[in-house]
């Protein structure tokens, strides 16, 4: 992308066609854990708020979809995740590999959790 987008449809219009299928997957999975949850283009990717406050952001690169800010989570979602975590607080998916969506939307719904906000039943 050489501009930032102003919309997370913008933002996922710009990569490859193989890249946004991902990219849509994995904003379905994040909102079907974070229900209610408020796009906006925050750092130029897409990030995901609920009650006032950034849940989770998310990313496309050219080799991989990333996911931010991912703190250490409770086991077994830490080992489950530990294959993909690059850094601290973030994991990456390669394009070279499957992504398993529900993995993310269990991870997205841990955070949310973590910061003490309550989903929508």
């Amino acid at each position: 992308m050489t501009q930032a987008a102003a919309t997370v449809d913008e933002y996922i219009a710009g990569f490859p066609p193989e890249v946004q299928e991902r990219l849509q997957k994995v904003r379905s999975a994040i909102h079907s854990a974070v229900p209610g949850g408020e796009e906006k283009v925050r750092y130029a990717i897409p990030a995901v708020m609920l009650g006032g406050r950034y849940a989770i952001h998310f990313a496309g690169w050219k080799k991989h979809i990333g996911l931010y800010p991912v703190p250490t989570l409770a086991e077994p979602l830490e080992s489950e995740i530990a294959p993909f975590r690059v850094a601290k607080d973030s994991v990456n998916f390669p394009h070279s590999t499957p992504i398993d969506y529900d993995l993310i939307a269990r991870v997205a719904a841990a955070i949310v959790a973590m910061r003490g906000q309550e989903t929508a039943d």
